[in-house]
């Protein structure tokens, strides 16, 4: 079965872009450097010159009980959204995950836990079973959200 991943869009964070520290921190944001932290925007990693932005992020909007806000980084002005049909970015690929099946309602149908290199079989998996709309990509060991998986 053919997926797409898509990252988050930049423009949602685009205001915190170039803020000093005091001001990211009235918005509850932290500035990093660092190499190889997953930005969630190009999901890619970030290399040693790289700042990325640590924001607290509602990736699970809906009014269930599985509303959900994590903590994730954005590079600072990152670029454009991952978005591709059939391939699953190294950020992922080189992390294990956590993938998170939800209904129409926004209610979880199923989950699992893979490494990322083995991710694709887990897609379909989840994907192939009645009434799964959309799937949740997360970093396993933080917990944090990582990039929506749909049906191509």
């Amino acid at each position: 079965m053919s997926f797409r991943i898509t990252g988050l869009p930049a423009q949602p964070f685009a205001h915190l872009f170039g803020l000093n520290d005091d001001d990211l921190a009235r918005h509850g944001a932290q500035r990093f450097l660092g190499e190889g932290l997953p930005d969630r925007v190009e999901l890619r990693d970030t290399t040693v010159d790289e700042t990325v932005l640590l924001v607290n992020y509602e990736h699970q909007p809906a009014d269930t009980p599985y509303r959900s806000r994590h903590a994730i980084f954005v590079r600072e002005h990152a670029g454009a959204t991952f978005d591709a049909t059939d391939t699953v970015p190294a950020a992922l690929r080189s992390r294990l995950l956590s993938l998170r099946a939800f209904d129409a309602q926004h209610l979880m149908v199923d989950a699992d836990v893979v490494e990322g290199v083995e991710v694709e079989d887990l897609i379909e998996r989840l994907l192939a079973r009645s009434g799964v709309a959309y799937v949740h990509a997360h970093f396993a060991r933080r917990g944090c959200y990582a990039a929506l998986i749909r049906r191509a």
